[in-house]
């Protein structure tokens, strides 16, 4: 460990930005790490030292003084020694981009600092805070399960059946089934080894006296006072000034808002604010403890005292342990929103007071009655009474690490022995600006019994009392309305049951109408694939479970991203300036302001663009840079270039914009079909004779289903680097994207330069999923502009908010369909209109059209088919690319479309689907010939897997003794076309170097996402040169040395790159063949050497010319993919009709991929697309304002799916004795596919929401949209509850967000 001195730093800094600044590296005070996990170890009050996670992004600079910092890199590296948890999530294959792992690998670092021997739950607990795009989190969670007690079970060690649950394994034994790892190999964890706590900051605990300490920076002062009266004074005199302890209100607003603070005042040495006082009545805790403190605290009272004492205790935990994340908890400080006072310091001669802590206390949003120079020195927390029940209740977005949508504190207080009311106290968050109090309603409950005639009274009073307008911010206000009922409802079954506990009432409560919490254990999960042939030679590492090339330097933080490539001198940065109006005329861009401040250097308008000022796609063109008109909110308007990022943000933000609005927007698809707003040509399929068929089938039926879009939210935003080269027009350019070739041509026509003078690098990406092509090719151009203006590098990386705000995310999709059947299943015919909304350029939309007609006959042989597709013009961002590329909306329509024939006939929805399914040899709407044996094979495989059969009666059952939670299960199969259907895509190229040394360097077009095709191409050089992959280096992609290389995407970066590279490796094993017969037994090192001598060409170029694809819209004929990849998916889930909560019990899934390159790779990216798609159908929300703006612009407002989403059972089967003549090794591509199969879990909760309509008496097809959040759970479920709700009448108000 190393102290770092710097004089000079920004004090609007958090730490990560300051590291990223400063790109420090090393175990030093201060080092290098790119995700949010940091342990930071503290000396406070009497040395004691605690281990603490924390955000990087949110914790202040300041704040870090008499700290030890610890990052990924302090821990260990592959130069020293790696540690126990790096090795580990590395080996386990928790590691895909790598971006997010050096934050999962300091969450487990500090539990295990702190908890040697942790359980599942602290596990979990500790990496909830944690993101992941990748990898699905199972192969995580696996490394960090081996650290755990619970490893020993036989379950944990791959055996099927568990000896805890009593079954027996009957069958006959088999060969061993080959395992992802083997924990055997891992290194123990010792900690007598880990870093000690550096004793300069002990000395100076123990011996300095505390002292005032001031920090000045450019435009911020931060005082931390040394004492409380100190602090007191110091308010007093600037009133105006923020209290910051934790950072995480104060923080957000500096960083993303913009707010500046002149002095923030920072009262961490304040003994008083930390100190626990225990009084008879209950505790004092000081205001600024931690949460993470006061659950510990809280934790600890309720085992030793009495249950009756610690009703209160039991309930702050209970929303403690979901209230944010471990790192927010670990650094955010006490105010607790219940029953309690709190104490306040005044300026002497006030002195103290004390005032309850109630609904009178929040006066508006984000204000007390807390006057400018008060402190809040305590918060007393009371002991509960005997008679006395306190629950509290919490709903939101996501399961955890969450805003709450509404949260509530409820309390009753009963006379010994009876069940009249004497006192009650009932507080919603979440129903307005403020903590609201159902003051009326608890005064119809007082004084009366505690039974259904008074609580049924109390429902309708809370109705009136808790009214929110239907344009409230925020929205859900149906949903939101409802849970206020659900929560007192819940609260009065808890009640009940204690009363019966204690004998006050006598009639039981039906087992049926009892609530109990949903599953949340993690269970061990299978991951089956097959074993390589016995002859294969132990050498060759194809097939095999190998770990990802990079995965040790993701662990240990020495993965190099584009952001982290070392400031060169003169370096700049660059901020956009986007567009605040969705449909305007440009009538004045005021730059001056901009060009004054500290710092700002130029700024790019498109008047600086020398070449072409568009960039084409699809017969359209997009502006670089907007010069006259805009179409939507956050299109590029011009840049700021300046010398810091903050510098450059800040000029941004002075750029001043005059707009002329444009009348009439269009923002949603009906309002683009109204006006005829589409991207040309709008595409069509037919097969059959539909309008015949219609007149012939027994039934005919007419739905819809709207499906929301998705954020890529790749955990690496958009980066670029361009630095030129000091003679003849020449750039490098260091950036993120899947297309460098494509990035390199848009370069060089905007800067009006050949190609050749243009070198784009890829060395990895920190995730894409398809939104790293168009938007990132224009960022790079007006980036190479600024660079070309200014003579300098160049850099900019997009924060997360306009990130969103400017890539775009998948389409939306409206899909409308009407299908005709028979009674007994078969349906005829079918006719489906999908309308896209491609916003406002047509970017890949009109392509995206022709993959959602491509793929809507999914896995059924539907004889009359017809399917059209548009793609809408609006005014909202563009939408681009997205894992799947349409067809996880397309097939969503038609699987929606088969449920609703089975509720129509009261059939199970997997009965109407094997119907209906593709058998023998067949044929596609678009004339395309296929065998689905592998198809029904994962079907009937996923059956037995997953045990269907059995567990649908056992899901029956559940709904039948459960009134308020149901079960429901759903399997679902998919039908994949791999390959790009232009033909001139599946082309690739390789560069492979061998050395005299033997050592062999590998290039190709294929760029490194996370998907692994780096550590593939490894493992097919290895096979084709007989050579250890530990012999063979795979060099960054770049334009080069393979130009002219095609997007990886569309699932066929493995099949097209693996070809090229196996091409130029057999040439060259090929040329080798003199040499090797002339000395047999000589070894790869002589061969090579003597080559050299021989005057024998070492280096060879590999290409591969994939198939000739195509498709024929006017004969609606053609062969557009190469192949199928096809799999099925099972999941089950148990949901909350009260509150829409549902967990995932568990997923199986079966997937055709050929045989595996490398299994753990391939597993990856399975685990990891469903997960996605489960985001998709169940989770992620994109909200727009009704006048174009993105509301969901950061993880505080957009979630995706986290450790708490992940299925319970989460098992993959790779289906075994399949072959593949159409790619490498008989392989399959797998990236894309099993996305759609998440809506598995769209389906088991539709199932299961059907289950609790049918206790209201309503059967048959209903709508639920995707994707189905708790809010559209909830309100489908149809509860007595939310029938209350009255209905807004449609047109009377402004909706807070559009219905995208």
């Amino acid at each position: 460990m190393h102290k770092l001195i710097n004089g000079i730093i920004n004090l609007e800094f958090a730490l990560l930005i300051f590291k990223e600044t400063e790109h420090l590296l090393g175990g030093c005070l201060f080092s290098q790490g790119k995700s949010v996990g940091l342990r930071v170890s503290c000396t406070f009050l009497h040395c004691t030292i605690r281990h603490y996670s924390a955000n990087a992004c949110l914790l202040p600079l300041c704040q870090l003084h008499g700290a030890a910092v610890t990052t990924v890199e302090g821990i260990g590296s592959s130069k020293t020694r790696i540690h126990p948890v790096q090795e580990r999530i590395a080996k386990a294959h928790g590691s895909q981009c790598g971006f997010c792992t050096p934050g999962m690998v300091m969450s487990m670092y500090t539990l295990l600092r702190n908890k040697l021997q942790p359980s599942m739950d602290d596990i979990t607990q500790a990496l909830a805070g944690n993101l992941c795009r990748c990898t699905g989190y199972r192969p995580i969670v696996d490394g960090c399960r081996t650290f755990c007690q619970e490893t020993n079970c036989c379950q944990a060690n791959g055996v099927g059946n568990c000896c805890l649950s009593g079954e027996v394994n009957t069958e006959e034994p088999e060969q061993e089934k080959p395992q992802l790892f083997d924990k055997n190999d891992f290194l123990p964890l010792d900690p007598t080894q880990e870093l000690i706590f550096p004793p300069e900051l002990i000395l100076m605990a123990e011996t300095a006296s505390p002292q005032t300490l001031t920090f000045q920076g450019e435009r911020m002062t931060w005082m931390s006072p040394a004492s409380l009266e100190e602090l007191v004074q110091m308010k007093t005199s600037n009133p105006k000034a923020p209290l910051v302890m934790g950072n995480t209100n104060i923080g957000p607003d500096i960083k993303f808002k913009g707010v500046l603070h002149p002095l923030i005042i920072s009262p961490t040495q304040v003994k008083e604010l930390f100190e626990v006082t225990q009084t008879p009545q209950g505790v004092w805790v000081g205001a600024g403890c931690s949460l993470s403190e006061v659950q510990s605290l809280l934790e600890k009272l309720v085992i030793q005292f009495s249950e009756e004492k610690t009703e209160l205790f039991k309930a702050l935990i209970h929303q403690l342990r979901n209230l944010g994340s471990q790192q927010i908890r670990n650094v955010a400080v006490t105010i607790i929103d219940s029953l309690v006072k709190i104490q306040f310091c005044l300026n002497p001669p006030a002195g103290r007071r004390e005032v309850p802590l109630n609904q009178d206390f929040f006066v508006s949003f984000g204000k007390t009655i807390l006057k400018p120079e008060e402190i809040a020195v305590a918060v007393f927390i009371p002991f509960s009474r005997k008679g006395e029940f306190v629950r509290a209740f919490r709903q939101a977005p996501r399961k955890e690490s969450s805003f709450a949508t509404v949260t509530t504190g409820m309390r009753v207080f009963f006379s010994e022995g009876s069940r009249v009311v004497q006192d009650v106290s009932i507080y919603y968050g979440g129903m307005g600006p403020t903590t609201v109090s159902a003051a009326k309603t608890c005064a119809a409950l007082i004084n009366r019994p505690w039974d259904d005639e008074n609580l049924s009274r109390a429902y309708d009073i809370l109705l009136d009392e808790l009214a929110l307008p239907p344009s409230a911010p925020g929205g859900k206000v149906d949903f939101r309305r409802s849970l206020t009922l659900s929560f007192l409802f819940k609260f009065n079954l808890e009640v009940l049951q204690k009363l019966r506990e204690m004998n006050v009432i006598i009639d039981e409560l039906p087992n049926k109408m009892q609530i109990h919490p949903l599953p949340k254990e993690i269970q061990p999960s299978l991951q089956e694939f097959q074993h390589v042939s016995n002859n294969q030679s132990n050498l060759d590492p194809v097939g095999r479970p190998i770990m990802h090339r990079s995965a040790i330097s993701h662990a240990t933080g020495e993965a190099v991203y584009c952001d982290d490539i070392p400031k060169t001198d003169g370096e700049l940065f660059l901020a956009p300036v986007t567009s605040s109006r969705a449909h305007a005329k440009i009538v004045g861009l005021d730059v001056s302001e901009a060009l004054q401040l500290p710092g700002v250097v130029d700024v790019i308008t498109a008047e600086d663009i020398p070449g072409k000022k568009v960039r084409p796609f699809g017969g359209y063109t997009e502006e670089l840079l907007a010069a006259t008109e805009v179409s939507c909110i956050g299109q590029l308007l011009c840049a700021v270039v300046a010398d810091t990022r903050a510098h450059a943000k800040r000029g941004a933000s002075a750029v001043k914009i005059s707009y002329e609005d444009l009348p009439e927007p269009v923002f949603t698809v009906e309002e683009a079909i109204e006006k005829l707003s589409f991207f040309e040509p709008r595409r069509v399929l037919e097969k059959g004779n539909v309008t015949e068929a219609f007149k012939s089938v027994d039934r005919v039926y007419e739905g819809e289903i709207r499906l929301g879009g998705q954020e890529h939210f790749y955990m690496e935003t958009q980066s670029v680097l361009v630095v030129p080269v000091s003679e003849e027009k020449e750039f490098n350019i260091y950036i993120s994207t899947q297309a460098p070739s494509f990035c390199q041509e848009a370069v060089a026509e905007t800067l009006n330069i050949p190609s050749n003078r243009v070198t784009c690098h890829v060395r990895r990406i920190g995730g894409a999923f398809g939104g790293k092509v168009t938007k990132t090719a224009i960022l790079a151009s007006i980036t190479a502009v600024a660079a070309l203006k200014t003579s300098q590098a160049v850099r900019c990386i997009l924060d997360r908010g306009d990130d969103m705000l400017i890539s775009g995310a998948r389409h939306p999709v409206l899909g409308k369909y009407k299908v005709g059947f028979m009674n007994d299943g078969r349906i005829l015919a079918a006719d489906v209109q999908y309308y896209a909304n491609a916003g406002n350029t047509v970017d890949e939309s009109v392509l995206v059209a022709e993959k959602i007609v491509l793929h809507m006959d999914n896995a059924y042989n539907i004889p009359n088919l017809r399917g059209r597709a548009a793609a809408c013009r609006t005014n909202l961002p563009s939408n681009t690319a997205f894992r799947g590329f349409g067809v996880p909306q397309s097939i969503m329509v038609v699987e929606n479309m088969l449920n609703d024939v089975a509720m129509v006939l009261g059939r199970p929805a997997d009965q109407i689907r094997e119907i209906n399914m593709y058998k023998g040899q067949s044929v596609t709407h678009y004339k395309f010939e296929f065998c689905p044996e592998n198809l029904l094979r994962c079907w009937d495989e996923c059956k037995l897997k997953s045990d269907y059969s059995a567990r649908c009666k056992t899901v029956d059952q559940f709904n039948q003794q459960n009134r308020w939670k149901k079960r429901g299960i759903s399997i679902i199969p998919i039908k994949y076309g791999i390959a790009f259907t232009d033909s001139f895509l599946n082309q690739a190229a390789a560069l492979v170097h061998i050395y005299k040394d033997g050592s062999v360097l590998v290039t190709h077009g294929g760029t490194e996402m996370g998907q692994g095709i780096h550590t593939k191409m490894q493992q097919v050089a290895s096979r084709e040169l007989h050579i250890p992959p530990s012999k063979i280096y795979i060099s960054d992609t770049s334009t080069n040395t393979v130009p002219n290389t095609c997007p990886s995407a569309a699932s066929f970066g493995t099949d097209a790159n693996g070809m090229a590279v196996k091409n130029a490796c057999q040439i060259l094993y090929q040329r080798l063949e003199p040499i090797r017969q002339k000395n047999p037994k000589g070894s790869w090192e002589s061969w090579v050497n003597a080559a050299f001598f021989e005057k024998m060409s070492l280096s060879a170029t590999g290409f591969y010319r994939g198939p000739d694809l195509y498709i024929d819209w006017d004969k609606m004929e053609g062969e557009p993919y190469a192949y199928f990849t096809f799999g099925a998916c099972c999941s089950e889930v148990e949901l909350d009709c009260l509150t829409g909560d549902y967990r995932t019990v568990r997923t199986d899934i079966v997937v055709d991929i050929g045989r595996s390159v490398n299994p753990s790779v391939d597993i990856g990216q399975i685990e990891g697309a469903f997960m996605q798609g489960l985001g998709l159908y169940t989770l992620e929300e994109l909200k727009f304002s009704p006048s174009g703006l993105l509301y969901t612009r950061g993880p505080s407002q957009y979630k995706i799916p986290a450790v708490c989403d992940v299925p319970l059972q989460f098992n993959v089967y790779l289906l075994p004795d399949t072959y593949n003549p159409h790619a490498i090794y008989s392989s399959k591509g797998i990236g894309e596919p099993v996305l759609f199969l998440g809506s598995s879990v769209f389906f088991a909760i539709k199932d299961a929401v059907a289950a609790a309509r049918s206790e209201s008496g309503l059967v048959g097809p209903f709508s639920l949209d995707s994707p189905a959040t708790p809010e559209r759970a909830c309100l489908a479920c149809a509860s007595p509850f939310t029938q209350k709700i009255p209905a807004s009448k449609p047109g009377s108000f402004k909706p807070w967000a559009l219905n995208i």
